[in-house]
């Protein structure tokens, strides 16, 4: 299972994340449609992004998935998140409470 504070990496573009709320379903993160794999993962795979999934992902903006995982995009890259081909949310802000 993936734990938290795991460092990931795309295979397919420049997408750094790094985990902050487990679930089971982060086994199958994938950016760029192509799975994630840790930062000190060396392989190099001559692999490109999926045009399905490329409509990139945002520094400092955290996604979620409907199982409760979160991951915060330390890198942005042209690939975007997704738990299989199930693409991933961009987790909105909490409002802040008014000072009337």
């Amino acid at each position: 299972m993936i734990k938290n504070g795991l460092r990931l990496k795309s295979q397919v573009c420049d997408t750094q994340v790094i985990v902050v709320r487990s679930a089971e379903s982060l086994e199958d993160l994938r950016a760029g449609g192509v799975r994630m794999v840790p930062v000190a993962d060396e392989s190099a795979a001559a692999l490109t992004v999926d045009p399905a999934f490329s409509s990139g992902t945002l520094m400092g903006k955290r996604y979620v998935d409907d199982a409760g995982a979160e991951v915060l995009v330390t890198k942005a890259g042209v690939g975007s998140l997704s738990i299989g081909t199930t693409p991933l949310a961009v987790k909105d802000a909490k409002p802040l409470p008014a000072s009337d």
